[in-house]
Parts: structure tokens; sequence; C-alpha cells
């Protein structure tokens, strides 16, 4: 292969430079690297122990699930309409261990349109249920409406009631509403499981919502399988889950294969029309919901409970003390890198660089455990995504332990194929922090960089590639939200072709280069070693922006924690569709216009919730100053490779990595 040539399509799509193979990301096709042309599959830890303890932190991917509908038909509304099938639909079931499963009551405010003998109203419930011997003391409520009692209803008569909504119809409930019931009611039966009081549990006729809720609720305290805990509930209310979708997102939740005899419910006679009852406002109808453009401000993952983010953040702090600052408000410890000057370009030449480019994405930290995977923004937050990372050897049919207590460091980008203009995510991780509750900040760059492809990426792809092959695999990967990789870095010799080959065909942005002391062990928050070069049109900062009287445009930095006013800078917005007064009190990015002496508008950043440091706003502009060009760069580079230093080490690590057989 002429390492000078790029490939071409019908190659593996890589190109040798230095012994080192570029991948174009969406396009590798190197064995044991995550494709764009091989399926991935889903996280659930790869059993079902994941769920068999009530924790709030048990989240899974959102799909359909947490769409709405929200288009508005113009037909007349009447607001003490009977929701469709409602009044031959039984009333309700036996209970499920202390639960009730039941469709919604309807208060006194419907009576006109229900004769006697069907009337199902909270009094009547809170009469029959204890006529049975079941004491209600908490109502759930899954319905997406007010309108069919009042909450004083149950109050008055010592009965708690906590409203969950979920849309109804073809949308699953969302991963926040589960979470929220599960909560609720560990809570009340932990509380009240000595005075055998019972919950009732409604949606609108109290079988697909209710019965969802319900199955989750019996999986993860039961510990009992999809099956199980599906037939249960038929049992209990036939004729059970009858819509197909909910029982196939319940067996992809748990990663549990759905029987090959499984038949699911036929619709009960008394329900043979859409459901439109559960919205405030009249005549809601589906919509489909389409498909919208990836971006990168897209917020991923699902909520986690406050009282479990603290005890994450104690985590962070405990793998980077005593270099991180956990006084105050919670900051985001991860590594940050300054920008390359003139001065800062000295660095390369007194201790040993790697390079890689610089993905213009969105920063996160990735935490993983046992029971979840986090990935945490730059504000610190926490939200669960659905993600398998096993450890040690995989045994083919059996599903082995998973990291717990990993802490990775790395970047969302948004792959777009350039032929079909196909979006996908992908998490490109480029440090480990901690693996299995040991700290590796005081390793070397180059071991947590080895650690983290020998332990975390081989044994995830190892796993993938078996799973891949099973006819019924224990877990799937082609259902997980985003595609992971490790990022790779690259010898300072490789520069010029990561500039005018590499990054103009990756499938996500790239606004520079990023380059890493081989050496440097892991510093949290700003790293003077870790550097950035943008191309100088790119150099940025980030400012919070405000309107203020008379439409005056006002620019803050932040200062030792205290906002700071910029006076003599001021911002232009050259697209003339774009609202400004929507960005007043938002951070938005900024790039230098150094002929108009202006700060001109990129975009907003709705990842961050605070400006930047005006150190770094100085540090910016030093470089803006400095204006260290593409050109500059190569010169430069080419300079320091042939220094003693770098032109031994280049060799030495070519011909390691060439015996080895191993790609850097």
């Amino acid at each position: 292969m002429d390492l000078n040539a790029p490939p071409s399509p019908e190659e593996d799509n890589s190109i040798r430079v230095d012994t080192l193979t570029y991948q174009y990301a969406g396009q590798e096709r190197v064995t044991g690297f995550e494709t764009m042309d091989q399926p991935q599959e889903r996280r659930n830890g790869g059993s079902k122990r994941r769920y068999v303890e009530v924790d709030p932190t048990h989240m899974s991917q959102q799909s359909k699930r947490s769409h709405g509908f929200q288009s508005v038909s113009n037909g007349s509304y009447d607001r003490y309409s009977l929701p469709p099938g409602w009044l031959d639909c039984p009333p309700y079931g036996d209970a499920v261990s202390f639960i009730i499963p039941s469709k919604v009551p309807l208060g006194e405010s419907f009576n006109d349109k229900i004769t006697p003998d069907k009337r199902y109203s909270p009094q009547q419930v809170i009469r029959q249920q204890r006529r049975l011997g079941r004491d209600i003391g908490l109502v759930i409520d899954l319905t997406n409406t007010n309108r069919y009692y009042q909450e004083s209803d149950w109050t008055r008569e010592g009965i708690k009631y906590v409203k969950i909504r979920c849309a109804g119809r073809d949308a699953v409930p969302d991963n926040e509403s589960v979470e929220k019931f599960i909560l609720e009611v560990d809570r009340f039966s932990s509380r009240y499981a000595h005075l055998n009081k019972y919950i009732l549990v409604h949606c609108t006729h109290g079988h697909n919502r209710t019965g969802y809720m319900i199955v989750h609720f019996l999986i993860r305290t039961e510990s009992v399988s999809v099956k199980e805990a599906i037939d249960r509930f038929y049992e209990a209310r036939p004729p059970g889950i009858y819509k197909q979708d909910y029982i196939e997102d319940l067996y992809n939740t748990f990663g549990e294969q759905m029987p090959t005899t499984f038949v699911c419910p036929r619709t009960p006679e008394w329900k043979k029309t859409p459901d439109h009852d559960d919205d405030v406002t009249a005549g809601l109808q589906d919509n489909d919901v389409q498909a919208s453009e990836m971006t990168n401000d897209d917020i991923l993952g699902d909520v986690v409970p406050h009282n479990q983010i603290e005890s994450m953040r104690q985590f962070c702090y405990q793998v980077l003390k005593p270099r991180v600052r956990g006084r105050g408000k919670p900051q985001f410890p991860g590594s940050h890198p300054v920008s390359l000057n003139r001065d800062k370009l000295q660095l390369l030449r007194q201790k040993y660089y790697y390079a890689t480019w610089k993905a213009d994405g969105t920063r996160y930290m990735m935490l993983i455990t046992w029971n979840g995977c986090y990935l945490i923004d730059r504000n610190f937050n926490f939200r669960s995504v659905q993600l398998r990372f096993p450890c040690g050897n995989i045994n083919e049919g059996a599903a082995g332990n998973t990291h717990n207590y990993t802490l990775l460091d790395g970047e969302m980008i948004i792959d777009t194929d350039p032929s079909t203009h196909r979006q996908e995510r992908r998490y490109l991780i480029y440090d480990l922090i901690a693996i299995n509750k040991t700290s590796l900040v005081e390793r070397p760059f180059s071991d947590r960089w080895m650690i983290l492809e020998n332990q975390v990426i081989k044994p995830r792809n190892k796993e993938r590639e078996v799973l891949f092959k099973t006819r019924n695999p224990y877990y799937r990967y082609d259902l997980e939200p985003f595609r992971v990789r490790r990022k790779d870095f690259y010898l300072l010799s490789a520069v010029p072709k990561l500039l005018k080959e590499f990054i103009p065909r990756l499938s996500h942005e790239s606004d520079g280069l990023i380059f890493q002391g081989w050496e440097d062990e892991y510093v949290p928050h700003t790293h003077e070693g870790l550097l950035k070069w943008k191309y100088p049109e790119m150099n940025s900062v980030d400012f919070r922006f405000e309107v203020g009287n008379n439409n005056c445009h006002i620019l803050w930095l932040n200062e030792r924690g205290r906002p700071k006013k910029m006076d003599d800078c001021r911002v232009v917005f050259r697209n003339p569709s774009i609202d400004i007064y929507s960005l007043s009190g938002k951070i938005i990015e900024c790039s230098f216009d150094p002929e108009e002496n202006v700060w001109v508008y990129m975009r907003m950043r709705p990842d961050k919730s605070n400006p930047n440091e005006f150190i770094t706003f100085k540090k910016v502009k030093r470089s803006i100053k400095d204006n260290i060009t593409e050109e500059v760069v190569l010169n430069e580079i080419q300079d320091i490779i042939r220094l003693p230093m770098y032109v031994d080490r280049i060799k030495n690590d070519c011909k390691t990595f060439e015996k080895n057989g191993r790609r850097k």
C-alpha cells in the first residue's frame, strides 16, 4: 500500500502513517473495534441481577416510549365524556402481592352518564375493597389528565395519592415514570407493610400501563422472569397486558428472549376503539413520531435521583483526591486542555507527546457500575444510559461479571454517513481514571491507555463478537443507545496526515488537535500540560449573554467564581434568523474576528451552565494573537520530531507496534 495515498472505498478504509493505522469514524473494518456495518447490542448487565434490588438508579434506555402526541383536532370537547370501553371494562382485579390493578374511578360529576349499576367512584372503590379485607393506603394514578376525579376524593379518607402521568396509547411508560413508580411503591411498602395496607394502581382501563408498571415491580423486587411476572398479572387481571409493544419492551428491557410460542392476548371486546381518553385537551390524535436530526445539544439518558447522584459524585472525588476540588458547588472534575500558544509550543520539545484529533462533540465522563452506566456532563450531573462493559474472560453462553465503579473520560460525537446521511452517536473514550474502584490518576497516560484497551474495550468487543454469532444471546448490544470505542492517539510524526488526510475525511466535526503527554498523570480541572490547538477561525470563548436595557448586548465571564462583565467585548450575530432575545441568560460560544475586533456568535451551549473563567479568556486571546496557523504547527512538528528524544522514541515505538501487531 502506498503510505502517502488516501484509501479507496474498496480498501479497508485505513491508511498507514508511521506504522499507525488511521480508522475513519463510521467506516472502520478492523477486528476488535466497533464499526458502522456491524451490529451492536444493549445493556442490562447481562442478567436480571441488575433489577433484583429496588434502586432508583436502575434506569433503562428511552426509546419510542418517551414520545408524547401533540396534534389537536378541531372537534368539540366534552370534559365529562366517558373513556371508550370504560363501562364494560371490569372495575378491578385480584391483588398482585399488595397491589390492586384497577380501571380509573370516575367522580360523581360523571353520574348522569352512568347507570347506577355501572358506577365506579373513589368512594365505591374504598367500600368495595374494604369488604374484601383490603384497606387502601395509597392510590397511584397513571392517567394523563386530571378530569376523572378530585385528589381530595382519596386524601380526605386518609389515603395518599400520587400522580404519575403516562401518555398511554402507543407510548410505553417512560423510564422516569417507571422509576418513580418503583420508588413510591417501595417507599410505601417499607413504611406501611406492618399495617397490611394495599396500593390501588390505575390507568384508564387498568391493563397495559398498569400491568407494565406492576410487572416491572415484580421482576425488580422478586427476581422473577419476565414471563412469570406477565403471567401473574394475567391471572390477577385477565387478559393482562394485551399490547404487543408493551410486552416486547419488557423483554427487551430485561434482556430476556421472548418465547417463540408466545401469543399476545387479543384486545378485549369492550376495548375496540383507540385510546384518546387520557388527554387534558380534546381530540388529541396519534402522530407518527418523526425522526429528528441528531445534534450535540440533545439530552441523553434518563434522570437519576439526587440521592444517588451525590454518592457517585463522592466516588469521583475520592479517586481524584487530593487533586480535585470538592468544596462548594459541585464541579465537573474532568481534565481540561489549555490553548496552544507560542510559549506552550515549547512543552512539545520538553517531554514526549502524542497527538489526536479534537472532536467537536460533547464532553462526558462515564461511570460504570454493576447495576448501571452513567454519563456525567459538564455540570457534574449524571444520567443513566443502557450499556454493558464485561470484565475478564468471556465464556460463550454465560454472562460474566461487569465492571463496577470504573470511571472513563471521553466525548460524544455524531457520525454522519456522507452518502446516506444516516446519523449515529459514538462515545470516544480517551482516558481511564479508575478501574473497578482502583484509582489510576497517578499512572502515566501510556499505562492508562493500554489498560483501557485491554481491560475495558477488548472484553466488550470480544463478548459482542461472540453474542453476534449466538442464536439466542443473553444480551443485545445492537439495542444500546450509542457506540463505544477507544480514541486513537498517534506519534507526532503522523500530525501532517492527521491534518491533511484524516480530519478532512472524518464523518463527524473536528476543530483541531489535542496533544497529550505520554507520561502525564491525570490532572483534574485545568491541565497546563494538556494542549489543544484549534484552527484559528475556531478559537472560541464561552460567554454568558444578556440583553440589557435598550437592547444592549452584555457579555459575562467568571473570575474566581464571580461574574465579570466584559465591557470591552462586543458580540455580533451574523445570521439574521437568530432570535437574540431567546439567548439572553444563556451560554454562547463566540469566535473572534480580529479585523472588526468583535466576537462572532457561533452557537448556544446548552451543555454548559457557566461561562469560561477570565484566565481562560486571556489564554484564548493569547492564542489568537500568536496566530498559530496550520502551517506554523506543521513546521514546528517537523522540527520537534528531529530532536533526539523524538527520533529514538518514534523509532522504538514503531518497532514495538510492528512486533506486537498492535495498533496505536
